[in-house]
C-alpha cells in the first residue's frame, strides 16, 4: 500500500500509532519519497511534515488565529469550519475592547474593522501576519508593522469572489433607488397597487469612481443593462478593460464627468486624498435628481454635504452599504429621508466570497503552523 495514502487515511488516530509506524524500517525513506510525489496536495505535504516531527518525538505548538471583533460572524465561522480537523490551530473571535490585553498570544490576526496603531502593534509579540478578510487595510499602520517585522496582507477581490459580490450589490442598490423600494413597501402596507412608478437603469449614465477589481466587475455587469459607463481612476494602464467603459478619466476630471452622470458609484479605496471626495461641489455638479451609491468606505462621502443635498431635494437618492461610523445609528437623521436606502455592510458578504476567503485564511494558518513561507500562498497579496 502506498505509504502516503496510508498516512492520509489515518485521520484522527492516535499520534502514538503514527510514531510507531514511523520507526518501522524503511518507512521514513518511503515517506520522504511519498512526500516529494505529493506536491500537488497541500494536505499530503502537511501530514508528511507532521510525520517527521512525530518520528523525532516532537509535536507542533499551538498556532493561534485571532479574528478582531464580533461583527461579520460568518468570516470567523467559516474559517473555524475549515480548520475543524486541525486541533493544533485555535481560531478565536474577541471583542475589540479585549484585544489589547490578548493580542500578544496570537500568531495570525484577521483585523476586520479593528484599528492597529504603533502602540497596539507593539503588543503583538508573537504575530507573524496582519491580514484582512477582504481588501481594506487602511486601519493598519503598515509602517509600524513593517518596523516590527510583521507582514500585512489582503485577499484580492478578483480571485475570491469579493469584487463580483460587491458589484452585484451596487446594482441592487441602484435598482432599489430607481424603483423606489421604500415607497413600494409603503404602498403594500396601504394596499395600493400599480404605484409607485419607477425608472429604468437602461439609458442611464453611470460614473464608476475607482476602477479597480470592483469597478471592473461592476462595468462588466452594467453593460448588458444598456447604460453609458464613465470611469475615473488615478492612472490608466494599457491593459485596463477599456472595452467596458465608454469614457475613461482621471481624478481632475471628476467634476466634468459628474455633470454628465445620472448615478455615481464609489468603488475607490479610502486614502487621505479620497476622504470626503463626494463633497458639496461634486454633489452640486450632479444632475438634479441624480443618485449616489457607496459600496466602498463611508468616509468617501461628506456627511454634511449629502444631508444638505437630500434636504434640498437636489439628490434623487442615496444608496449606502457603508457608513461614517459602524454600526450606524438607526436613529440618525439621514435615514429619515424616504429616498435613502441602507444595507448593513454586506456587499461582499456572500457564500461564494466568504467560503473562498475562509479557505485562504485557513491555508495561511496551516502555512504558519508548518513554519513555511507565507509569501508562497498565491491567494494573498502582501503589501510590505
Amino acid at each position: 500500500m502506498d505509504v502516503s495514502i496510508f498516512i492520509m487515511n489515518l485521520g484522527k488516530r492516535s499520534s502514538a500509532l503514527v510514531r510507531r509506524i514511523f520507526h518501522l524500517p524503511g518507512v521514513v525513506g518511503s515517506l520522504s519519497s511519498a512526500a516529494s510525489s505529493c506536491n500537488r496536495s497541500r494536505f499530503c505535504n502537511r501530514i508528511s511534515m507532521e510525520g517527521f516531527h512525530l518520528a523525532n518525538g516532537a509535536t507542533h505548538p499551538l498556532t493561534k488565529v485571532l479574528f478582531c471583533g464580533l461583527q461579520f460572524p460568518s468570516s470567523f465561522g467559516y474559517t473555524k469550519e475549515c480548520l475543524a480537523n486541525y486541533p493544533n490551530i485555535q481560531v478565536d473571535a474577541i471583542a475589540h475592547e479585549e484585544i489589547p490585553n490578548k493580542i500578544q498570544d496570537y500568531d495570525l490576526c484577521i483585523v476586520r474593522m479593528m484599528r492597529f496603531d504603533a502602540d497596539l502593534i507593539a503588543r503583538a509579540k508573537k504575530l507573524k501576519l496582519f491580514m484582512q478578510f477582504g481588501v481594506g487595510i487602511e486601519g493598519i499602520d503598515i509602517a509600524a508593522a513593517t518596523k516590527a517585522g510583521m507582514k500585512v496582507a489582503k485577499i484580492p477581490g478578483d480571485t475570491s469572489g469579493n469584487a463580483l459580490s460587491c458589484a452585484e450589490h451596487a446594482i441592487y442598490l441602484m435598482l432599489a433607488l430607481l424603483r423606489d423600494q421604500r415607497e413600494m413597501y409603503n404602498c403594500l402596507q396601504q394596499e395600493q397597487i400599480g404605484v409607485p412608478i419607477g425608472q429604468t437603469l437602461y439609458g442611464k449614465t453611470v460614473l464608476i469612481l475607482g476602477y479597480g477589481n470592483i469597478g471592473k466587475e461592476l462595468a462588466a455587469r452594467l453593460k448588458p443593462f444598456g447604460v453609458n459607463i464613465l470611469a475615473i481612476k488615478r492612472s490608466w494602464g494599457s491593459h485596463d478593460a477599456s472595452d467596458l467603459v465608454h469614457e475613461k478619466g482621471v481624478n481632475d476630471q471628476l467634476l466634468d464627468f459628474t455633470r454628465r452622470a445620472d448615478i455615481i458609484v464609489t468603488c475607490c479605496s479610502l486614502t487621505p486624498e479620497t476622504v470626503g471626495i463626494i463633497n458639496a461641489e461634486v454633489l452640486g455638479a450632479l444632475k438634479k435628481g441624480g443618485y449616489v451609491v457607496n459600496i466602498a468606505r463611508g468616509g468617501l462621502i461628506d456627511y454634511k454635504a449629502v444631508k444638505t443635498a437630500l434636504e434640498a431635494k437636489h439628490l434623487g437618492g442615496l444608496g449606502l452599504d457603508v457608513a461614517w461610523f459602524e454600526p450606524f445609528d438607526p436613529t440618525d437623521p439621514i435615514l429619515k429621508y424616504p429616498n435613502v436606502i441602507m444595507t448593513p455592510h454586506v456587499a461582499g458578504v456572500t457564500e461564494l466570497s466568504y467560503r473562498n476567503m475562509a479557505k485562504t485564511v485557513a491555508d495561511v494558518a496551516l502555512q504558519i503552523q508548518a513554519g513555511g513561507d507565507i509569501a508562497s500562498i498565491k491567494d494573498i497579496e502582501i503589501v510590505n
